[in-house]
């Protein structure tokens, strides 16, 4: 049963950019308003579930990456709705006993990760806004299942585009970081404001702002390549640094809708170790 069905029907749910995005990524957890939604960015930039398909694809390469280099906890926010390759499935291939939180300010996507976690002892999801660090930080199921003594990945994925405020963004980041001891790492994929964007024009971009800002409780806003990297001041970069996503360690037998330009990703991406 879909999304809408469980709802009882034709849902006057407002849109979210968890759902919007499961949308682009072929899934059924959407309501009428996401579709919508979703369509008026398609409208102004056509690509855009490719690049989710991408962002997805890179996330799971990281998790896979850490986990092989040790890593046995993952905080994931802004982690959306559930679909294939999850980061505890990732990460509990490579050691069972890896522990993930998943955190999302949607509580339909909490309340679908729930579902899929049933029985894991070792995965759980609570609805949080990355905005307010503090009470994600402090949560009973956080602090319940994370060793804040141990190394742990912070995955912020495709989110904090939607913190368009840099003082609010740099400032949420640093909070999020303040407990993690070092040899934890940091995970961002980041929507860009230059590169294959362009191709799109400029009128797409507050287009596209304002499809976010006018139907979600989100606002969307891409960064450049040093604003991005400013987010792992104080980190040491895994190779190769920082790159359009499909470039992060692509896996030759993955399909890259980019190949040709990655740039056309639009998405920058890079994980940096915490020292």
């Amino acid at each position: 049963m879909d999304a809408e069905s469980a709802a009882g029907g034709r849902s006057t749910k407002p849109a979210t950019a968890a759902r919007i995005y499961d949308y682009y990524l072929g899934g059924t957890h959407h309501f009428d308003a996401d579709r919508e939604t979703a369509q008026k960015v398609l409208a102004v930039m056509p690509t855009a579930p490719l690049m989710a398909r991408a962002n997805r694809a890179f996330l799971g390469r990281a998790v896979r990456h850490l986990a092989e280099a040790g890593v046995r906890q993952f905080l994931d926010l802004g982690s959306g709705m559930p679909t294939e390759g999850n980061v505890h499935q990732i990460a509990q291939l490579v050691d069972p006993g890896s522990r993930v939180v998943y955190v999302d300010m949607d509580p339909v996507a909490v309340s679908e990760s729930l579902e899929l976690l049933n029985g894991d002892v070792h995965a759980t999801a609570i609805q949080g806004d990355m905005r307010e660090p503090e009470a994600i930080l402090t949560h009973p199921q956080v602090t319940k299942l994370l060793d804040f003594n141990a190394p742990i990945a912070l995955v912020l994925c495709a989110v904090l585009h939607f913190v368009p405020d840099d003082d609010q963004a740099y400032g949420l980041v640093s909070r999020l970081r303040e407990p993690l001891v070092p040899g934890s790492y940091l995970v961002i994929s980041h929507g860009a404001s230059e590169g294959g964007v362009a191709t799109v024009g400029t009128a797409a971009h507050p287009a596209i702002q304002e499809a976010y800002s006018q139907r979600t409780a989100s606002s969307a806003g891409g960064r450049t390549y040093a604003g991005v990297q400013r987010f792992f001041t104080g980190t040491d970069l895994v190779e190769p640094g920082i790159v359009w996503v499909p470039e992060w360690r692509p896996d030759p037998d993955e399909h890259n809708d980019f190949a040709d330009d990655p740039r056309l990703s639009c998405v920058w991406a890079g994980i940096g170790r915490l020292h």
